[in-house]
């Protein structure tokens, strides 16, 4: 299955970072999703409850940084793939965090990782 679901550019003001003054501040983090998901039975049925609900996921994430409040990039990352995997089922997903603005003269910096495998 080559199936995905995406989540492009959500938006997310939260507290990260591991200088103290960040620790007091609100920061943007910009999250970007692709999660394996077989598009066959929802393109079929054209049921809701078929697909992978991507604006579920998207109050996960919101949800998991209001909830946390992470030192690193990497950190986040890892639990927010753990909590997305576990929660819908997703066998395979590539997860990427930016922080934009937090190092001059660059756009953003940030990590991606993938979990899972991609059947």
């Amino acid at each position: 299955m080559t199936d995905t679901v995406l989540v492009e550019g959500l938006a997310v003001e939260t507290v990260i970072g591991e200088y103290e003054w960040e620790r007091h501040i609100l920061q943007r983090v910009e999250i970007d999703l692709e999660m394996a998901w077989d598009n066959r039975v929802p393109g079929a049925s054209d049921d809701v409850s078929d697909a992978l609900d991507y604006a579920a996921v998207s109050e996960v994430v919101r949800a998991w940084f209001r909830a946390n409040q992470p030192r690193l990039l990497e950190a986040a990352a890892e639990a927010l793939a753990a909590e997305i995997r576990q929660r819908f089922g997703v066998t395979w997903l590539q997860l990427s965090l930016r922080k934009p603005g937090a190092v001059p003269d660059a756009r953003s910096v940030g990590v991606r990782i993938e979990r899972g495998q991609r059947s």
